[in-house]
């Protein structure tokens, strides 16, 4: 196993022991889990295409379902209830949730051929450039929509948001967007001359829609973030992706006005 998918094991690991210490599961957890083994079984252990075929589909559902917290028998503790980070920010709540994280931990035990090891240096010479270029970009826009303003701040709350930022949100979207959308399209469309670009721009795309629920001018940014991410992910990799990703996130949290202003 590479050492990047040991690293990300350990992560998503200790994310997911951080989230049990304040939530708890019930008995329908057991079957999303169980209908998780049955996707990486057909994806891992046939090679005819329609197994292989309906394995990623219901990994795919199960991913939707996980993600929009809609399979029964997760129950996550809210952490931070609807406080206010700076005076003139909207409330704001964080809860660590159970489910997403599994995402995340099939993806990296089902799709082994998905991941690649990068060298170091070329993990950080990406990152030195996505990270500052796609902060740039985003927070400029977000700031120019009358969305954020300069806020510079550090609460209380900085400590669990930064681990369940990193851990549960980051690193489990990197794996699903870019990892496993991106990289599996990216393969998926070899044989085409800008195959690999164009696999970059239906992730962004599919981010984008991700994030539409909180607003058009929220899909807007997260769609030139996956842009961001996705540039990292080509050329450094997953973990290019998740720190130019996570720093994005971060440069937001502490400078600027969180989650946005109160209107």
């Amino acid at each position: 196993m590479s050492a990047t998918r040991w690293t990300s094991l350990t992560l998503l690991a200790l994310g997911y022991c951080l989230a049990v210490t304040y939530g708890y599961l019930t008995l329908p957890v057991v079957v999303t889990v169980a209908l998780l083994v049955m996707a990486g079984i057909c994806v891992t252990q046939f090679q005819h295409r329609a197994v292989t075929g309906f394995g990623h589909c219901l990994f795919i559902a199960l991913a939707v379902g996980l993600a929009s917290h809609w399979l029964p028998g997760f129950f996550s503790e809210r952490i931070i209830a609807a406080q206010r980070l700076t005076p003139q920010s909207a409330p704001f709540s964080m809860y660590l949730n159970l489910d997403k994280p599994l995402i995340g931990f099939w993806i990296l035990l089902a799709c082994p051929w998905l991941f690649r090891d990068v060298a170091p240096g070329q993990t950080l010479k990406t990152v030195a450039l996505t990270l500052p270029g796609t902060a740039f970009v985003c927070i400029s826009a977000a700031v120019a929509m009358g969305l954020i303003g300069w806020d510079p701040s550090w609460p209380a709350q900085s400590p669990l948001w930064l681990a369940n930022n990193l851990l549960l949100v980051t690193l489990t979207e990197e794996l699903l967007f870019r990892v496993y959308i991106q990289g599996g399209l990216q393969h998926l469309f070899k044989p085409l001359r800008y195959g690999a670009t164009l696999a970059l721009g239906c992730a962004a795309v599919l981010f984008a829609l991700a994030h539409v629920g909180s607003g058009w001018q929220w899909g807007l940014l997260a769609g030139l973030a996956g842009v961001g991410y996705g540039l990292a992910y080509r050329f450094g990799g997953l973990p290019a992706a998740v720190a130019t990703h996570f720093g994005v996130n971060l440069v937001h949290f502490g400078l600027f006005t969180y989650p946005m202003f109160d209107r």
